[in-house]
């Protein structure tokens, strides 16, 4: 099981608590979870991700980190395709959902046993689908990215001067 961060995960952690100026703790964690197989995300984010410091930084990721649809997320994709089109959600919102990395990253993560990271909350319109409400119909797991340090035990820790 490995955790499927959210392109949300990146641009509000740089913008807020964990900025790479004030906090390099996050994102040294960030590369060494990587490595250990503990974190991951899909193409589709990597692709969404529209931040120079950010897209500089993502190789130190390794490559492997931005995972490929392979057989085994291909009816992992149909799933979450006849969910989402089975619900109550409107025309625009099915199709904006299907076309983004949220729909790739909810496959992968079904397909694995993995569980996704995002700040999305779950809401109850018809204009939108977010993740949380995806996972929750699938049966798939779900955290924030405090959820996910604590548990993974990460510790940010201050230099001595």
């Amino acid at each position: 099981m490995a955790y499927l961060l959210d392109t949300n995960v990146f641009i509000d952690a740089k913008a807020r608590h964990y900025g790479m100026d004030f906090c390099p703790a996050f994102w040294h964690w960030l590369i060494d979870a990587s490595k250990a197989g503990t974190i991951a995300s899909v193409i589709q984010v990597a692709n969404e991700l529209q931040d120079d410091e950010l897209n500089e930084w993502l190789p130190a990721l390794g490559e492997g980190f931005f995972r490929q649809p392979d057989a085994a997320v291909l009816p992992a994709m149909e799933r979450v395709s006849a969910w989402v089109t089975a619900q109550k959600y409107n025309a625009a919102a099915k199709s904006q959902f299907l076309e983004a990395a949220d729909y790739h990253l909810i496959a992968h993560a079904l397909a694995g046993g993995h569980v996704v990271v995002t700040h999305e909350q779950i809401e109850h319109t018809p204009a939108r689908i977010k993740i949380p409400n995806v996972c929750i119909g699938l049966g798939v797991q779900y955290a924030r990215t405090h959820e996910m340090l604590r548990r993974e035990r990460a510790r940010f820790v201050l230099e001595e001067a």
